[in-house]
């Protein structure tokens, strides 16, 4: 078992990791009847998406001996009406590093491979900008 998710009332639930007993909240967003309180279901969605991207890069990094540390990654996600899915996501990194030109491409590369990126539906627009300090 990866998690355990308790619907606590009125549209929220919390989510236990069992191998770390980390915990995560989400809440309904307001435009879906919620509270808008803490990330909806959809946001972790768009959320992993970057997460995973610096994760996947973060072990390329390692292997050039090249520190990513302290770069950030802003997300946008864009619903479609109908149906009601996640139609878009963006992901803008700002990465701060000393890389040269060549590992900035294999990083860039390794990000788009991430199992976040190639699990989400072909049908989900994901727009990633790299911005290089």
């Amino acid at each position: 078992m990866t998690s355990k998710v308790t619907y606590l009332g009125d549209l929220r639930t919390k989510s236990i990791h069992i191998q770390s007993g980390s915990e995560i909240i989400s809440d309904a967003p307001l435009d879906n009847n919620g509270k808008g309180e803490a990330f909806s279901p959809t946001d972790t969605v768009a959320n992993a998406l970057a997460s995973c991207m610096f994760t996947i890069m973060g072990i390329k990094a390692r292997d050039l001996n090249v520190d990513l540390t302290g770069s950030t990654a802003e997300v946008t996600k864009i619903m479609n009406a109908e149906p009601r899915r996640i139609g878009a996501i963006e992901v803008v990194f700002e990465l701060k590093s000393n890389a040269d030109e060549k590992s900035k491409t294999i990083l860039e590369r390794a990000a788009m491979t991430c199992p976040v990126f190639l699990s989400l539906s072909s049908e989900i627009e994901k727009n990633v900008t790299f911005n290089w300090e």
